[in-house]
């Protein structure tokens, strides 16, 4: 190589740089593709690929489940109109009302079930699974006000101005209540079904738009049965106040289960946090890597149906140059991902304590091995 010997030393220099950064690219699309992590210098990142960008199996199966209910509601909620009209019963209309609520929340939950699915974009780059809390708590909000309010209405009215009775009107009041029971409970079944595909109670029902359907079908049932009670024991009494009881007793279990539907919504609006036992997962993964001296702090909130966000604070042992420090976090990022794979936006702060206490780390004495 001819050139002056510092001329020498500046080409071998650059040709270990280029060398070394040709590698590192070889690297860092493998482990891109992977994890579906971004590859970026810095040694924290979230992924890149847009959650949720086509829906699942089980979003089309809810699909189906919430049609069901909402055809079921529509036709009940008229037959229980023109029954309570005809029959002049208290219990009947509040029953009504509860239909008809029911077939608001429905549409509710489809559009819930659309707009959740879409892919993130710049205005909401983590995506939009959040959508479906928030058209539960709408769906809660219908089933207070709509049901609930009604319902204690009809009660109250009733025990103030009493209840014509109509024999001819109560029978075919009770067949319609009859026909609701009967068709609220092959709804109920649909939706039973459907939990227990998608693995039973703890499972299932951490779909929001699910588990609105149960409720609410599972609502209907007792109400209607409610209904039937308080109509029959005024025939046979020609009391009103069992019918009007009836009916307070329905706007009681509506307030309830809307209380217990928006709670929960809200809960997942405002930014819950994943289950302890996945978090915990998560800590003992990170705290067993050789790099780590310790984790500061760990912070995760569920962004969707099956979408989480994990951000940790963490603390690297000395002496790691800028590109291991980048190599050891796709690999935690890639272990994160395995582990719990709703972990789709990962972020790791890096964080430094006091060079006395890094010292007498684990990591730094050898005491700890790796993952």
């Amino acid at each position: 190589m001819s050139g002056t010997p510092s001329e020498q030393n500046t080409a071998a220099r650059t040709a270990d740089d280029r060398t070394s950064a040709e590698s590192a690219r070889e690297r860092a699309p493998d482990a891109g593709r992977s994890t579906g992590q971004d590859t970026g210098t810095q040694p924290a990142g979230a992924s890149s690929s847009p959650p949720g960008s086509s829906p699942p199996a089980g979003d089309r199966h809810t699909k189906i489940t919430v049609l069901v209910a909402l055809g079921a509601n529509l036709v009940i909620a008229v037959a229980k109109a023109v029954g309570g009209v005809l029959a002049g019963s208290p219990a009947l209309l509040s029953e009504a009302a509860h239909s008809v609520a029911d077939s608001l929340n429905e549409v509710f939950l489809l559009a819930a079930l659309h707009r959740s699915n879409r892919p993130a974009d710049r205005r909401h780059p983590f995506g939009y699974g959040k959508e479906r809390f928030f058209w539960s708590l709408l769906a809660a909000v219908g089933i207070f006000v709509m049901g609930g309010c009604f319902s204690f209405f009809q009660g109250v009215e009733a025990l103030r101005n009493g209840a014509e009775e109509k024999l001819s009107g109560y029978v075919a009041g009770l067949i319609v209540l009859g026909v609701a029971l009967l068709a609220e409970g092959l709804s109920l079944a649909r939706a039973l079904h459907q939990v227990h595909r998608q693995g039973g109670a703890k499972s299932g029902l951490r779909d929001p738009a699910l588990r609105t359907v149960v409720a609410e079908d599972g609502t209907a049932v007792v109400g209607v049965t409610l209904a039937i009670i308080g109509m029959a024991l005024h025939m046979v009494t020609g009391q009103v106040v069992w019918e009007a009881s009836a009916s307070l007793a329905i706007g009681v279990l509506l307030v309830y289960v809307a209380y217990r539907l928006g709670r929960d919504a809200r809960d997942q609006l405002i930014g819950e946090a994943a289950d302890p036992e996945l978090s915990g997962r998560i800590r003992s993964l990170l705290v067993a890597q050789p790099e780590i001296d310790s984790v500061e702090a760990l912070f995760t909130m569920k962004m969707g149906l099956d979408s989480m966000l994990v951000a940790a604070r963490i603390d690297l042992a000395p002496g790691l140059d800028s590109e291991r420090v980048e190599e050891v976090s796709m690999r935690i990022k890639r272990s994160i991902t395995r582990t719990v794979p709703a972990a789709d936006q990962i972020f790791l702060d890096v964080t430094d304590r006091p060079a006395g206490e890094a010292r007498q780390s684990p990591a730094a004495t050898g005491e700890r091995g790796g993952a």
